[in-house]
């Protein structure tokens, strides 16, 4: 294993106003004063200038624009040390409504990028999810490891599994310098309130049932966002060129339980909420055995005690409505016409 250290001082960050690229951007500014960052957002509906205001304007620049726009994203790579690829289309249930938005931005978009890097010599870090995977059952005591084949199983996952397909045929065909994370389901300030954890939080401080889908006994393995920045920065300085690193803080919770907790912290009976039923393809289990990561690299998660993440995440809800406001019911609307 190489010990040469990475040391970028200008990199993109793409979809560096949605949820977790937002939360990347902040990590870098706050710990690594040396970096300039660019951040390259279509500003979707999932994407916000809110969530990077206020930071040093002489250390991140925002520029709005397509990834799939080969000129634009060209003449971005030509002038940075390297691209960290968070943007993508990311909703599973709108990826049922219209697959055709994820193949553009999470299959196209890629390739535009990686061409882009591969033409300049740029590292490239690939932002991916444990849900190419597949989804295993709630009785196997396996964890996904960066050996699972993929089985993706809906239009949204199974775009991310040929984007990761895309950047590992490059890398080995033509040397693309990268490297690719798999994180699991990511919690903390900025998320769209179509989400899980916000929407519920949000509906309870609107003083509305919350909602769950099925029988609530989907398991998903949480992370708080912070401790997927902090890997990915690891991933991409420290890391293996053309290997795969999966993230996860040995969070598994299964949906009903995340709810329950929820309730508790508003005070609220933990019976209290409506079922509805369950979307096509729910995946039951995600779990993520993050040892590669930890032993190579020497990663370790800060935010290992999850009531203590969501409370601080609720809080940060209470305290920033007009933050979330704008997007609420129009998520709501959306949700109601898909009888959700």
């Amino acid at each position: 294993m190489s010990n040469d250290i990475f040391e970028p001082r200008r990199i993109i960050v793409t979809g560096g106003c949605g949820f977790i690229g937002s939360n990347f951007v902040h990590h870098v500014v706050r710990e690594h004063p040396g970096v300039r960052v660019t951040v390259l957002d279509k500003l979707t509906y999932a994407g916000n200038p809110e969530n990077i205001a206020g930071l040093p304007s002489d250390r991140v620049e925002l520029v709005v624009g397509d990834i799939c726009d080969a000129a634009l994203v060209d003449r971005l790579v030509s002038e940075t040390d390297a691209v960290v690829h968070y943007a993508a289309e990311s909703h599973n249930d709108n990826s049922i409504a219209d697959p055709s938005p994820f193949l553009e931005t999470n299959v196209r978009g890629t390739y535009t990028l990686i061409e882009a890097c591969r033409k300049y010599g740029v590292r490239y870090h690939h932002v991916s999810t444990d849900e190419v995977y597949g989804d295993l059952a709630l009785d196997d005591p396996a964890r996904f490891t960066e050996e699972t084949p993929y089985r993706p199983s809906s239009p949204y996952s199974s775009t991310k599994a040929a984007s990761d397909m895309l950047v590992r045929a490059w890398a080995r065909t033509f040397g693309l310098k990268a490297t690719i994370s798999n994180c699991s389901n990511n919690y903390g300030p900025y998320q769209h309130v179509e989400k899980f954890i916000p929407r519920q939080v949000t509906n309870l401080i609107d003083g509305a049932r919350p909602r769950l889908y099925g029988d609530g006994r989907n398991v998903r393995d949480w992370i708080h966002t912070e401790d997927h920045s902090s890997a990915v920065w690891a991933i991409l300085t420290r890391g293996r060129v053309g290997e795969t690193y999966l993230v996860g803080a040995d969070g598994e919770r299964d949906n009903i339980t995340v709810l329950r907790e929820i309730l508790r912290a508003f005070g609220r009976p933990e019976d209290d909420f409506d079922w509805v039923r369950d979307r096509p393809g729910h995946d039951r289990r995600y779990a993520i055995d993050a040892t590669k990561l930890r032993r190579e690299l020497g990663w370790e998660p800060a935010h290992t005690d999850f009531a203590a993440g969501l409370a601080e995440t609720i809080r940060w809800y209470r305290d920033n409505e007009p933050w979330w406001r704008p997007a609420k019911e129009a998520t709501e609307a959306r949700y109601r016409a898909q009888g959700q």
